[in-house]
């Protein structure tokens, strides 16, 4: 990995009245571009970059802040409508049309008389036809959810033990493939979504990645099988999945059930003595990404020999 120079941009600052807490390019189409942010007050916003003054679309979509944001349909990536899905320390998890005022399109809560957990991150995923979508949400109690948007209904439910810091299935627009969850103290897990056993769920192979918190999780999208992780102590490390020689197997009761494979890292580097918390590859570019981190820094890397992997 090596770190490029730094380059000049022209950057227009924009001021709002509540801090923005995440934000999202994943709903809007490549000609719009519009951005969708979440903020502390637990609003939604969509901006058109070119007029910023006055939000396109805008709900009060959550009680409190809105942690994590997501979206599908855009930007070339997922069959179906574009939608937004915002996690928040309220507990609840909702799915937006940006074409539909006011109210969510899914809302997902703790029943009555449940601990309402708060959730730390949200994804999309299995976006392949117009009909079939999901939405995993992973919470601050190690608990994770997958929401099944076409039968409004939950899927499945585990929990890794600690609190849930980033998920990404390794493709958004496929049948469910591979989930990465990154959590507190410095572990990974990897799911097989190909076979749920109704009791047992989803095959998993679990690694300790860093030495903190793995903040984030990004596969590369010239290739799902390579994923990059974020550590709260500065550095990333590459990653590759070997899927097992058969994917699933019979129990003994004769119902299929996945098989894990095996992780193996390729590379790592520290780019700092803080945690690196945010983190994205190029679309068009292979091996081109980019980071940020709490030393205020905005690391632009190139990392190279992926095509020979």
């Amino acid at each position: 990995m090596l770190e490029v120079p730094a380059f000049e941009c022209l950057i227009s600052e924009i001021e709002k009245a509540k801090p923005i807490k995440c934000g999202t390019f994943g709903a809007t189409s490549l000609q719009q571009r519009y951005l969708a942010t979440g903020d502390f007050a637990g609003n939604l916003h969509i901006w058109n970059l070119e007029a910023p003054e006055i939000p396109v679309y805008s709900v009060q979509g959550h009680k409190e802040i809105i942690n994590t944001i997501d979206g599908v349909g855009g930007l070339g990536i997922g069959e179906g409508a574009p939608e937004i899905v915002t996690g928040s320390r309220d507990g609840t998890v909702k799915v937006w049309d940006p074409r539909q005022k006011d109210d969510p399109v899914a809302n997902m809560e703790p029943v009555q008389g449940e601990n309402k957990r708060d959730c730390w991150t949200v994804a999309f995923g299995s976006a392949y036809n117009q009909e079939e979508r999901v939405v995993c949400a992973g919470y601050d109690n190690g608990d994770i959810k997958l929401f099944d948007l076409r039968n409004m209904s939950l899927r499945w439910e585990a929990n890794i033990k600690n609190g849930v810091c980033s998920l990404e299935f390794d493709r958004k627009d496929i049948s469910m493939n591979k989930l990465v969850a990154t959590s507190l103290e410095g572990k990974f897990h990897v799911f097989d979504m190909r076979t749920q056993h109704p009791t047992k769920g989803f095959a998993s192979v679990s690694e300790k990645a860093h030495k903190s918190t793995v903040w984030q999780v990004r596969h590369l999208p010239q290739n799902r099988e390579l994923f990059l992780t974020a550590g709260g102590a500065g550095s990333l490390h590459l990653w590759k999945y070997e899927y097992p020689i058969q994917r699933s197997k019979k129990d003994s009761e004769g119902i299929e059930m996945g098989v894990a494979g095996s992780v193996s890292l390729l590379q790592n580097v520290t780019l700092s003595t803080q945690p690196i918390s945010s983190l994205d590859w190029s679309p068009d570019k292979r091996g081109l990404c980019i980071c940020s981190s709490f030393d205020q820094m905005v690391r632009v890397l190139i990392v190279t020999k992926l095509n020979k992997i």
